[in-house]
């Protein structure tokens, strides 16, 4: 199972990140504890939204769309 979630900077609004896991508490405080050079200047962090997959591959793919151009719009309008 994978989990695709989506992080708001609580001290920066603006700043948002997209990333996958299979346990999202432990990454969560990873993000949080400065354990991810993307993310760790931006901390602390909140979760907006996830969405689990029982396929590694469609999550993984769920995630590259969330990256891509539309996805940013989709997420934008569904989630942020």
């Amino acid at each position: 199972m994978r989990i695709v979630y989506l992080l708001r900077s609580i001290a920066y609004p603006n700043e948002r990140y997209v990333g996958s896991t299979s346990d999202l508490a432990e990454r969560l405080q990873r993000h949080n504890d400065g354990g991810s050079p993307h993310t760790a200047k931006f901390r602390p962090w909140r979760v907006v939204a996830f969405v689990t997959f029982e396929d590694d591959t469609r999550a993984l793919a769920f995630e590259r769309y969330l990256k891509s151009g539309s996805g940013r719009a989709f997420a934008n309008k569904h989630f942020w």
